[in-house]
């Protein structure tokens, strides 16, 4: 009888040696070209070709050097994750020792800082490698519950044969990506993880829930720290003529003067003193504050002429807008999903509508609330540069794009539909 996707994952709730053994025979059908007894969850299949274009091998699990004891420490005071340890803690190792799990908490880069939970478990997980220290991005070590989520973006659950490196078949995992909401980037991902047999379909939800408990707190401390610069700045902006505003060093508005008020102002990625070009002020003198900046328009109008945008995004870790015009050059690292969508609007310089992006991005044309809420977010760092309805990049800006070797699948790994046209270099490809 042939099994659906979801078929699976119910049959894993209630047999789980069978459904391991279906898995084991997909992933085995998938590597060697056969036809497939049941067709893989996407999340999966996709994650799967990646492997594949990459060359991760899924008979030897591949282990780069553990950081040192000095690196991980490092690490661990530098990443804001240690800022809501209590909150995952408290939310998943009451249940992890007793359900024979661990949790695992990675940073952004994959490897793994913190690893709490029942210590045979955390034995187990040394036999693969799942150390402190470890590299557990899916490039390195295949489809996983800590690599694959910080990929997509979402909340993904990796049961048995999965995995795509053989090794971890005995092995499931969930785990969810934690964002810091100041600007949206991948901090870490959290996971629960423990042999096959302590696999549970409620485990996801209750790993995605606790994550985003974390993400609410970690808005909380933003707030306080808000209103803490907002002390500060009172008293200097009560002394100041023309447009002025105050703003944290992610460019969230504490308070401002003469002008609007705005949530956000965007700011290049490197910051410094001095006279800047901002697309929403035009020309403005950055002096520095504690906790942020003040900034202070030079009240001249905002131009459009000869400005130069070049978008790159071969290296996933490090992809970046830079704007260059008459006034200067800033720089601005991407998100995933800010990457993917300038990258659509670099190909398509007549525009997208909302729905074009939502069927573009998730393949799903419904979605247009969600692309509406980014294409907001984007256009606080682009301003003018960006035009509406449809979105599209205006016509007096020069777009360059630098791509990967894959750019459909490293750009818009969620996407399951065809774009015409998508793999068309506007400018060049350098």
């Amino acid at each position: 009888m042939a099994l659906s996707p979801m078929d699976v994952t119910h049959l894993a709730a209630v047999d789980t040696a069978r459904a391991a053994r279906v898995l084991d025979e997909v992933r085995s059908a998938a590597l060697s070209g056969q036809r497939l007894p049941v067709a893989p969850r996407p999340v999966i299949g996709q994650s799967w070709e990646r492997m594949l274009r990459s060359g991760v091998d899924p008979d030897h699990d591949f282990r780069s050097g553990l950081l040192s004891r000095e690196e991980v420490q490092r690490r661990r005071e530098a990443s804001t994750l240690r800022h809501v340890l209590p909150v995952l803690r408290e939310g998943l190792l009451s249940v992890a020792d007793v359900a024979h799990h661990i949790m695992v908490v990675a940073d952004e880069e994959g490897r793994v800082l913190w690893r709490e939970g029942s210590a045979p478990v955390l034995r187990k997980a040394d036999g693969l490698g799942f150390e402190i220290g470890a590299d557990w991005r899916e490039d390195v070590v295949g489809t996983n519950g800590v690599g694959t989520p910080a990929v997509t973006g979402r909340p993904v659950q990796v049961f048995a044969s999965e995995h795509f490196v053989r090794s971890h078949a005995a092995w499931t995992c969930a785990g969810a990506p934690i964002t810091d909401p100041r600007d949206g980037r991948l901090i870490g991902v959290v996971d629960v993880s423990g042999p096959l047999e302590t696999m549970h379909p409620a485990t996801l939800a209750w790993v995605d829930s606790v994550a985003k408990l974390a993400e609410a707190r970690l808005r909380e401390r933003h707030v306080r720290s808000l209103e803490r610069l907002r002390a500060v700045a009172a008293p200097v902006l009560a002394r100041l003529d023309g447009r002025a505003l105050v703003v944290d060093r992610h460019g969230w508005t504490a308070a401002v003067t003469g002008m609007p008020y705005t949530e956000r102002l965007a700011l290049p990625t490197s910051v410094s003193a001095g006279m800047r070009w901002l697309p929403a002020l035009g020309r403005c003198s950055l002096e520095p504050l504690a906790g942020g900046w003040l900034v202070r328009a030079a009240d001249e109008p905002v131009t459009r002429a000869a400005v130069r945008i070049v978008l790159d995004l071969r290296e996933p870790r490090r992809r970046s807008v830079e704007v260059s015009g008459q006034a200067g050059s800033w720089t601005r690292e991407l998100s995933p999903r800010h990457a993917g969508l300038l990258y659509l609007l670099a190909v398509h310089r007549a525009g997208r509508s909302a729905a074009d992006l939502a069927r573009d991005v998730f393949g799903d044309p419904a979605r247009t609330v969600t692309v509406r809420a980014e294409m907001s977010r984007v256009r606080r760092y682009l301003g003018s540069l960006l035009d509406h309805r449809p979105y599209r990049f205006t016509e007096s800006a020069e777009v360059e794009i630098l791509l990967p070797d894959h750019p459909d699948a490293e750009l818009l790994p969620r996407s399951t539909a065809p774009v015409p046209g998508r793999r068309r270099r506007p400018v060049r490809d350098a």
